[in-house]
């Protein structure tokens, strides 16, 4: 077994912590595990992305463009920039709520995600589409849109080498105790209002 995984948002988001969250319980169940992070401007809202690979016989952290099982997108223009990297039968989940890039803020430019959320309608055959800010308002903290995505990506069925009870687990091992509980509800939130 091989999964490629590639995890895309920007600062501020959680995109490493579910990374490593998908890597601990991976591990915990014995798989190799190979990651890499490109972080780039994240304190300043730039893209962040990590390759993560599961599975046996693996050389190499980074995914080869056309070759990732799973393409989990916190933010749909981020989903868009890193889509040449998903396999044609591969798996996106992807918030369609959109963080306005600096650049754009700065321009003045309007930015809503709906465009890119459109064009990934068109070009993706399995697409997951949620209100991920909405998700975090319910759950009670925009800090729970990562594991509320991780919980939809085990909804949809590409992790399905990890169970909940998988992740939870790393959930304890990974993030700090006050924030537990909080987490521990967005996987929750995930599986009762699926993908």
């Amino acid at each position: 077994m091989q999964k490629n995984i590639i995890l895309t948002g920007v600062g501020g988001q959680g995109t490493v912590l579910a990374s490593k969250l998908i890597a601990a319980a991976s591990l915990a169940k014995g798989y190799e595990v190979m990651s890499a992070e490109t972080i780039g401007m994240a304190q300043k809202g730039g893209s962040v992305f990590s390759h993560l690979r599961v599975g046996e016989g693996l050389y190499s952290p980074m995914i080869r463009k056309g070759t990732a099982d799973l393409l989990l997108a916190f933010e749909p223009a981020e989903a868009v920039r890193m889509l040449p990297y998903l396999r044609e039968t591969g798996t996106l989940v992807v918030s369609s709520h959109p963080v306005m890039p600096v650049t754009a803020a700065l321009a003045g430019t309007d930015y809503t995600g709906s465009e890119m959320v459109a064009y990934l309608r068109r070009e993706v055959r399995e697409l997951h589409v949620l209100d991920g800010a909405a998700a975090a308002r319910e759950v009670g903290s925009p800090k729970a849109l990562n594991v509320i995505m991780l919980g939809a990506a085990l909804a949809s069925g590409a992790l399905d080498f990890l169970t909940e009870e998988d992740v939870r687990a790393a959930i304890r091992q990974k993030v700090k105790p006050q924030f537990v509980e909080m987490n521990e509800k967005a996987l929750r939130y995930a599986r009762e209002h699926g993908v």
